[in-house]
């Protein structure tokens, strides 16, 4: 499960995907199988969620990993790249490399 917190000091990637409503499903169904499959097994991988918009347009995947150069390895890892090609063929992709900063729970 992901715990989001500054004390971890993950990488942490918010990747967002923009895709047409009649292809999320295929591109969900892509991202579930590559990080289920491949991504998912390589050294240094955390956790990741994945989310879908309301209207349709957009996929998102928040993941962890130990450090940037496991991140690097999985992206080089020939696995994973099939998964990632067909996911383009379909939607646009948004990365991001984050470090958590800061996380808030309800005041008492």
């Amino acid at each position: 499960m992901t715990t989001i917190a500054v004390e971890n000091n993950f990488l942490t990637l918010i990747n967002t995907f923009k895709v047409d409503p009649v292809d999320q499903q295929k591109l969900i169904e892509l991202l579930t199988l590559a990080t289920r499959d491949s991504v998912s097994k390589v050294p240094g991988f955390i956790s990741s969620a994945l989310h879908k918009s309301l209207d349709g347009t957009k996929v998102t995947m928040y993941a962890q990993w130990r450090s940037a150069e496991d991140y690097q390895n999985m992206r080089a890892n020939p696995v994973a790249s099939p998964y990632l090609q067909q996911a383009l063929e379909i939607a646009t992709f948004e990365p991001g490399m984050y470090d958590v900063v800061a996380t808030f729970l309800p005041s008492s």
